[in-house]
């Protein structure tokens, strides 16, 4: 009916992904997993068709009121999943906080110095020093765009160091480099509030998360791709 706003359905990640040491100890982030939850809660409660995907090691407490949920666990786990749901969302909103770093390989320093290259299930700590090899993770926003041809696709970036101005610069680049559709920004270098980037080049700012998911949730129900 003419005035009602589309029902979509939509993606949102949550929360933090994972790598492994060994069996015992991973290498994770900060992320909650609130903000993402709340949104896919905003969105649910807006009449749309909402599956979050959000990490195990969330520690947001809210329960999900999307009609599906997935967990997530590592970066790679993360990258299975939403490749699988590839093709069938009309809107995909990646605020999950992906590991920037995985293990490579990992070797222990021997009282003479020599470095001998171990991967047990545990590493002990009765030995020498030991050295653990970070490589970068492959960029699940970078291939969002083949997995969801026709899809609206959100990006986050979350800046810690600049300023304001450079914080927005990067949010176009990820843009840019991505072929993705908007970006929201966030974090110690933009300062209070949510910047939401759009192709146009635009920054809006906005206060807070109520407006946030209010400008998120309009983008979704008139973006016609």
């Amino acid at each position: 009916m003419k005035g009602e706003t589309q029902k979509v359905k939509c993606i949102v990640t949550a929360g933090p992904t994972f790598e492994e040491l060994d069996e015992v100890r991973r290498l994770t982030n900060f992320s909650t997993g609130t903000l993402g939850t709340e949104l896919a809660d905003y969105l649910t409660e807006r009449g749309h068709e909402v599956e979050l995907l959000r990490g195990q090691g969330a520690t947001c407490r809210l329960e999900p009121k999307a009609q599906r949920v997935q967990i997530f666990t590592t970066t790679a786990d993360l990258r299975r999943r939403l490749q699988a749901l590839g093709g069938g969302a009309g809107a995909v909103l990646h605020a999950a906080a992906v590991s920037d770093f995985t293990f490579g390989k990992v070797w222990e320093r021997a009282a003479d110095g020599a470095l001998k290259e171990i991967r047990p299930a545990k590493i002990s700590t009765r030995g020498g020093a030991i050295l653990a090899e970070l490589t970068p993770t492959a960029k699940i926003i970078s291939e969002l765009r083949a997995w969801f041809p026709s899809a609206l696709l959100v990006g986050w970036k979350y800046e810690l160091e600049f300023d304001r101005a450079q914080a927005v610069a990067a949010a176009r680049r990820q843009m840019e480099e991505n072929r993705t559709d908007a970006c929201v920004v966030n974090g110690r270098a933009y300062g209070e509030g949510f910047g939401l980037v759009t192709p146009a080049g635009t920054c809006r700012h906005l206060a807070g998360r109520k407006v946030l998911f209010d400008a998120l949730e309009k983008l979704i129900s008139t973006t016609q791709r």
